[in-house]
């Protein structure tokens, strides 16, 4: 993990700075599933950044309450700000991930990472979905943006690009990680199974959308459906 103050440092510009590398490519990938999660009652948002997810999540989804965690300050001051509509069903709080303890009277039936858990080791990804699993209601739908290394012609580049974006993310963050880990082994040991899955840019951007069919806390899943209407 990085360092509270290096989020800190790049909270501001980093709408700009993802607009002026990858254009919308980021918030299409983050905004791919929305239809999908009109019935979700209690979310945790981890690593919303500026709250662009969140704000719209609230929007289409009126029923929705989240609790929102980031380890920056900064991050979430703007994520609250971007949110002001909607801070009555808004929790936040400012900790590193791998630390929060879900209270014991929380039970979420979403979760939701964009671009978080390629911040983390695979022990990380491993320790961060364990220490959650047991706060989690039966169905509960996991949404999972990150980037990735497709086979084929474009491997290469590909690897060249995301090796970049880790150099450039410890340069301005502190950010520790060095290699994309593999969240689908965290998640499918937890009981998840992947119910869609969509990629962008040649297959570099992908966002997933997984399910818990079997926990340690709930042994009996919900059938996951998509809503009739959007």
């Amino acid at each position: 993990m990085s360092t509270p103050s290096g989020f800190d440092r790049i909270a501001r510009p980093y709408r700009l700075l993802e607009y002026l590398t990858l254009g919308q490519l980021l918030e299409r990938t983050r905004l791919h599933f929305l239809p999908y999660l009109l019935t979700a009652r209690n979310a945790l948002v981890i690593g919303d950044g500026d709250g662009r997810f969140l704000t719209r999540l609230f929007a289409a989804n009126p029923s929705i309450r989240a609790t929102a965690i980031d380890v920056s300050a900064e991050m979430l001051r703007l994520l609250s700000k971007r949110c002001t509509a909607y801070t009555d069903r808004l929790s936040t709080c400012q900790i590193d991930a791998l630390k929060f303890m879900p209270p014991e009277d929380q039970s979420y039936d979403l979760v939701v990472t964009h671009f978080f858990l390629d911040c983390l080791t695979q022990t990380e990804i491993e320790a961060l979905v364990t220490r959650l699993t047991p706060a989690l209601a039966p169905g509960t739908l996991w949404v999972v943006s990150d980037f990735r290394v497709p086979p084929g012609l474009l491997r290469w580049p590909a690897q060249l690009f995301v090796r970049g974006l880790y150099i450039a993310f410890r340069i301005l963050t502190g950010l520790q990680a060095t290699q994309l880990p593999h969240h689908a082994s965290a998640l499918q040991s937890a009981g998840f199974r992947r119910i869609e899955k969509q990629l962008f840019m040649a297959g570099i951007l992908t966002t997933e959308l997984w399910q818990i069919t079997d926990n340690s806390a709930q042994r009996h899943a919900t059938s996951w459906r998509i809503p009739a209407s959007y």
